[in-house]
Formats: structure tokens, C-alpha cells, sequence
């Protein structure tokens, strides 16, 4: 269930593969039964888009605080997974919260079902209890994929049982209309927290698969804003970069106050190479969005 990948290469041949690329998504979508899929996961997905099916698994059983806010599953703790037709079968790729005892009985079951484990990392700082982020990779048959990630979530305490959707969204206390604004995007309230996906400009690539649409696979700037009273709020997220781009964007960050809380890589063989900035801060929510805007014009995200 490996997925193993080729760059491009420019050739005679270009024209050929690129109609292939076009039409391969459409005839593979058709393949896959996404009914089975949701069994498989024991859910259904909290987000489509184009032919990517992402499933929410947020950490809603842990209570974790950091400089005294008590962190919401929508603002860190949504661990997901997402499938997308590629290469015959279909590709996962995701990002799961875990605590530090459940890392390794996780890692083996995944290993087992034949997935690729691509990072292991905090992303945030002095959090308690402490909470980890191990991203996954993996290529195959997809319900073999999402019983294996299923079946590996068990080894942890991630509720498995589908969440109740809310009637309605919790109310989001800032002044959204002036965050879109600033951010220059349109944000989304999900539990109680204001998200912004922002895409960059290029396209983005994993083993020859466009990794399209940015948002549901993990690729987009990603920008979450908890209330906190007063007009203030608690933000965090994770920066998309170049290599180029990350110390232009670190630098912004903390002369706007921004804490930077970890740098990494979140995938293995993505075109062009990513680097993935985390951040933290808890001040008057129109300032942090100001400067939070300043950082994405570092990015190819920002202004053209």
C-alpha cells in the first residue's frame, strides 16, 4: 500500500501525461466506493472537496490548557484523515493527535497495516497534558486504508464512536467580518473557533499526485482564532513554506508577537519542498490577524 513516486519530467511525452493526469481523477472517483470508506472509518467524512474525502477526528476526550486557555478539538486537537483517488487506488494522508504513551502502539499497528509514517512532532509548547502529531502516508486499496488507520487509532484513546454534530455552530465572539478582511480570505466557524484556509499560489504535488484541493489535504496556510474575551483571542495553525520563505515569515511572526513553536516537515516527497511553521499567540485578535497578514505577504500565498 506504499506509494511510490516520480518526478515529472519534461518531455515530448508532456502533453500525453497531462490529459492522463485530467482524466484519471474522474474515471478513479467513480472506483471508489466512499460508502464503504465511512464504514470502514465509522464515520462519515467531516469535509469534501473535488474528490477528497477528509474524516475529523478531533481529540474531544482530552482537556488540554496552555497560558491558561483551555484548548477547543476544533483549534489543535482535530486530528483528520484524508483519501483522494491516485494511482489506481487512492492516497491517505493525515495528521493525528496523540499523547505521548499512545505514540508507539499507534506507530506499530499503522506499520502493520502497511502504512508510512512521515512526521512525529509537538506543535505546540508548554500544553498540558503534552499532545503529539503523527502524520501518515499511505497508498492502496481504500477501505484496506481506513480499516488499517481505524484499527490503529484503537490503540489510543481517540473516541472511534461518530461525533453528534451540533444543531448549529457554536456563536464565535470576535469581530469575523474584520478578520476576513485583514486575513483577506473568508473564514469558517467549526466548534467554536474561526478558521482560515489559504492556499498558495503554485501547485502542490505528493508522488505525482496533485494534492488538490489544498484545504482538505492539509496544504493550505492554516490559521485558527479562539475567543478569549475582550476582543481578544488565542490563535494557532501552521504556515505552508518554501525554503526560502521560512526565515522571511519566522522573523515577521515574532516582530508581531507571534510565538513560533515548531518547524518541520509534515510530508516526504512533495514538489516543490515544504517546510510547516506552527505558531502561537493570545492578544487583541485584530492585531494578531495584521500580523498574521504581514507573514502570509512573506509566502506564495501572499499578495502577487
Amino acid at each position: 500500500m506504499r506509494i511510490v513516486l516520480t518526478a515529472a519530467i519534461a518531455s515530448a511525452a508532456l502533453v500525453g501525461a497531462a490529459f492522463a493526469q485530467q482524466t484519471q481523477p474522474q474515471m478513479q472517483s467513480a472506483q471508489v466506493d466512499w460508502t464503504k470508506v465511512d464504514d470502514a472509518f465509522g464515520r462519515k467524512p467531516a469535509a469534501t472537496g473535488g474528490d477528497v474525502h477528509r474524516y475529523g477526528f478531533p481529540r474531544s476526550d482530552l482537556h488540554v490548557t496552555l497560558d491558561g486557555v483551555t484548548i477547543k478539538p476544533a483549534f489543535a486537537l482535530g486530528g483528520w484523515i484524508a483519501l483522494k483517488p491516485a494511482h489506481g487506488g487512492a492516497m491517505a494522508m493525515g495528521d493525528l493527535v496523540l499523547l505521548e504513551s499512545e505514540i508507539n502502539p499507534v506507530m506499530a499497528k499503522l506499520i502493520e497495516g502497511g502504512l508510512d509514517i512521515t512526521a512525529v512532532h509537538n506543535h505546540l509548547l508548554r500544553a498540558s497534558p503534552a499532545t503529539f502529531y503523527m502524520h501518515v502516508g499511505g497508498h492502496g486499496d481504500p477501505v484496506k486504508l481506513a480499516t488499517a488507520i481505524h484499527g490503529a487509532l484503537a490503540a489510543s484513546k481517540t473516541p472511534l464512536a461518530p461525533p453528534t454534530p451540533p444543531a448549529t455552530q457554536p456563536a464565535v465572539d470576535l469581530n469575523t467580518a474584520q478578520l476576513d478582511e485583514i486575513i483577506g480570505a473568508k473564514g469558517n466557524p467549526v466548534g467554536g473557533v474561526y478558521q482560515f484556509a489559504v492556499p498558495r499560489r503554485e501547485a502542490i504535488s505528493e508522488n505525482g499526485a496533485a494534492l488538490a484541493p489544498p484545504g482538505p489535504l492539509g496544504v493550505a496556510i492554516a490559521i485558527n482564532f479562539q475567543p478569549t474575551g475582550n476582543a481578544k483571542a488565542a490563535i494557532t495553525g501552521d504556515f505552508v513554506l518554501t525554503e526560502k520563505e521560512v526565515n522571511p515569515v519566522l522573523r515577521t511572526l515574532r516582530q508581531n508577537g507571534i510565538e513560533v513553536t515548531a518547524l518541520h516537515s509534515h510530508m516526504l516527497d512533495e514538489q516543490p519542498r515544504l517546510f510547516f511553521m506552527h505558531f502561537w499567540a493570545n492578544d487583541d485578535a485584530a492585531k494578531l490577524a495584521r500580523g498574521l497578514r504581514a507573514a502570509i505577504d512573506k509566502t506564495g500565498a501572499g499578495k502577487s
